[in-house]
């Protein structure tokens, strides 16, 4: 770690090269954060998980979040399904840096369009494996880096669910499983953590303007994402950096005081 770094506070984040994850890197570099940048890039290629049939990030989207905070991001490409591919990327946060103090896991990726008996088992399973186990994985490669690190006390773990972790949403039964089980994680990740100083919580968006919603609006067949305002009491969709914004409070040292807790980051969603 060089002199130049000394102090600053340093996050990985996964999910990183578009959407929400991109929008968090960004609020994380304005606030002075170091990032590691972590991302499939998959995009329409064969490493796509079993089922996903649209775009997932590229390495171009990568690299253009890097290009834009050249002093302060850090790429790493990596499945979160690949737990050794992780533990590399926060190994080498660690190794630059000289800490991790942030972590948002915010990797996903969306499938559905039938009930829950007509739903193929290949499908839940991607969804577990990605949204759920991908979150694991992130919290089991970084957390001990945390708590072997200068200021555990600082120290924190932000998991990325969604309103369908509230609420059943129709035609989605593995989706909502899936973030239903990202709560239930995190909160038990915060139990687990008692007494270190890191803290662990889960933000739940709403409808947010991503290629993830767009990807739900062809599951039900809308032409405009902008159906899904009527879903929410703002009547608007959320621009991604006003998650970004919240997931920022809760990585900050005041964010502690989520520990354990959802924070409905949703527009007021009404299902």
């Amino acid at each position: 770690m060089s002199d130049q770094n000394a102090g600053v506070r340093v996050a990985l984040v996964t999910g990183a090269a578009r959407g929400i994850g991109a929008a968090t890197v960004r609020a994380l570099c304005t606030r002075g954060y170091r990032v590691v940048a972590v991302d499939s890039c998959a995009a329409d290629g064969p490493d796509r998980p079993s089922g996903v049939n649209y775009p997932l990030a590229t390495t171009g989207d990568l690299e253009s979040l890097v290009s834009d905070h050249p002093d302060a991001v850090v790429p790493y490409v990596a499945d979160v399904r690949d737990r050794e591919a992780l533990a590399g990327a926060a190994a080498m946060a660690v190794e630059r840096f000289g800490r991790l103090d942030a972590v948002v896991a915010a990797a996903a990726v969306m499938l559905g369009g039938l009930p829950l008996w007509e739903t193929p088992e290949a499908h839940v399973l991607t969804l577990w494996e990605t949204d759920v186990l991908g979150i694991w994985n992130t919290a089991a490669v970084c957390v001990p880096h945390m708590l072997a690190g200068p200021d555990p006390g600082g120290c924190r773990f932000v998991a990325v669910a969604s309103a369908a972790g509230s609420h059943g949403l129709f035609h989605l039964a593995a989706y909502t499983m899936a973030k239903h089980a990202v709560v239930g994680l995190v909160r038990g990740l915060a139990a687990d953590l008692v007494g270190t100083g890191v803290t662990a919580a889960a933000v739940s968006p709403g409808s947010t303007r991503t290629p993830m919603l767009t990807a739900t609006a062809d599951v039900y067949g809308l032409d405009d994402v902008d159906d899904f305002a009527q879903s929410q009491l703002l009547r608007r969709l959320i621009d991604p950096a006003e998650i970004a914004e919240t997931i920022a409070f809760c990585c900050s040292r005041e964010g502690g005081v989520v520990n354990g807790s959802v924070v409905s980051a949703d527009g007021g969603f009404t299902p």
